[in-house]
């Protein structure tokens, strides 16, 4: 069982390459940018405290910040989020060999992200 902490957190923006020359030139921060990801930039905890990540939001989300917390099980987690007033705005969603993730807003409108501790296999 897990207990349930903040294992990672994310500050994209339309423009992933921006938002890394902002934090590094702000804090300092040392990134690494991730293959196959468009401009999406690792900070290591040593860098930053707690590992996270800064870049390029999506089509969907072009900018947002989340913090993920770990779960025994992503799917329960959507649900009993919905339940308590929460709305999925991410399912499940596996990358092989990386992570297994889900998104949710909180009745704020704040985004959490949900993320299982097991590493799924890559193909």
């Amino acid at each position: 069982m897990t207990d349930h902490k903040i294992v990672h957190w994310e500050l994209m923006g339309p423009d992933g390459d921006a938002m890394k020359r902002f934090y590094e030139g702000l804090f300092g921060w040392k990134t690494e940018p991730v293959p196959g990801f468009d401009a999406y930039h690792m900070v290591a905890e040593e860098s930053s405290g707690l590992a996270g990540a800064i870049g390029k939001g999506g089509e969907q989300m072009p900018q947002y910040q989340a913090m993920y917390v770990q779960v025994a099980n992503v799917d329960e987690h959507l649900a009993k989020a919905a339940g308590l007033g929460g709305k999925t705005v991410m399912p499940r969603t596996v990358v092989p060999g990386i992570v297994t993730f889900g998104m949710l807003t909180d009745p704020a409108g704040n985004m959490v992200g949900v993320v299982e501790e097991e590493v799924p296999a890559a193909e």
